[in-house]
């Protein structure tokens, strides 16, 4: 038996408005009319990101027409506590628990401000314990799943009895200003959608009461902060709300530290590259996901689940990484005894990592 912790269960949910990206360009094309010159073929953008469709918590239309940071933010409170709710009732049902069982709540979230914060509504309507330890956590954009499991192991791993639920969740759609015409916000346009995912976590001396379908030991993680890279991507906030910060150069920094920080990570636990069966990336973009195939040497056939995530949801940043790790739990490609590395970048500019071994 190991003594490490369990993730025992895991769902995804997204919002009901689905958007096609063609109709995205078709709305870009009329919004970002006054700023684009022809001859930069920035439109292009939509047709090279490899995304089909997207979830959206509002539709198009709404999309279209200026909103007060103010109108953006209540829509962000209402829809994460419906959504999040949702996601959270689904993740424990398969874990066989009830809410009364969780000992502690991990919320991860970057696109909205809420006090009391998100967690605390969901705990009203799910009906936790009144005694449920809370943890919201802000600001790791992209990065923020993996974290928020690696936050949640180290809990489980303080306290062997307790039973985590991790909740990671985005409403990216809410941040688009239609009157930042603005490269990067056209940019962000073409690549970010709505998600949700949650986790159950628990300790060594957790007994299920029903066997999981397939549970992953959470060997490590490590967290990366490079310095001097602020401003390689986050948001900037001004009266009328969020506006997206991300560098053109996050491919090439992918491709220079990538590799040696996951080297040295997986040295720690004694480990190489070639030990690690399965990467689970956070699907950044296309151009992010080959440059992490680059970095490390591997056929791009190993980033599928990645690159099917992007193409029917987009980037939904936190949850991202979550709705990948599920491909690969759904598939049953992470056998017994065989490792993988969750791997997502956000903020900071920053990495974090968890390595997994699957467990029968």
């Amino acid at each position: 038996m190991t003594l490490n912790p369990r993730l025992i269960a895991l769902a995804t949910a997204v919002p009901p408005h689905v958007i096609r990206q063609a109709d995205v360009k078709r709305l870009a094309t009329r919004l970002f009319s006054t700023a684009l010159d022809p001859g930069e073929r920035l439109l292009e953008v939509f047709d090279n990101a490899e995304i089909e469709t997207r979830h959206a918590c509002v539709p198009l239309e709404w999309l279209s027409r200026p909103h007060t940071f103010g109108e953006q933010n209540d829509l962000y409170i209402e829809h994460a506590a419906r959504l999040g709710t949702e996601v959270a009732g689904t993740a424990l049902e398969r874990a066989g628990l009830s809410p009364r069982d969780v000992d502690h709540v991990v919320f991860v979230s970057s696109t909205g401000v809420a006090t009391p914060s998100i967690d605390a509504r969901l705990c009203n309507r799910l009906d936790l314990r009144v005694d449920v330890r809370r943890t919201p956590i802000w600001g790791l954009g992209c990065a923020g799943g993996a974290a928020g499991l690696s936050r949640a192991r180290d809990f489980a791993l303080a306290d062997p009895s307790a039973r985590v639920l991790l909740v990671a969740l985005e409403l990216c759609s809410l941040a688009f200003q239609p009157g930042d015409v603005s490269k990067r916000n056209l940019v962000a346009a073409s690549l970010f959608g709505d998600g949700a995912a949650a986790a159950v976590v628990v300790g060594s001396s957790v007994v299920a009461r029903s066997a999981p379908p397939r549970a992953l030991e959470l060997v490590s993680s490590q967290s990366i902060l490079w310095k001097n890279t602020l401003d390689v991507m986050g948001w900037t906030i001004d009266g009328d709300g969020l506006h997206v910060v991300f560098s053109r150069d996050i491919p090439s920094i992918v491709r220079e530290n990538v590799r040696p920080s996951l080297a040295a990570f997986l040295d720690r636990n004694d480990l190489a590259l070639d030990d690690v069966e399965h990467l689970v990336t956070h699907p950044g973009g296309v151009k992010v996901l080959r440059a992490y195939a680059e970095a490390l040497g591997l056929a791009p056939e190993r980033f599928r689940h990645a690159h099917d995530v992007l193409r029917a949801y987009g980037n939904m940043s936190s949850p991202s990484c979550l709705f990948v790790l599920e491909r690969y739990l759904a598939a049953k490609e992470i056998a017994h005894g065989e490792r993988a590395v969750v791997s997502a970048l956000g903020p900071g500019f920053s990495a974090e990592y968890v390595l997994l071994r699957g467990l029968a």
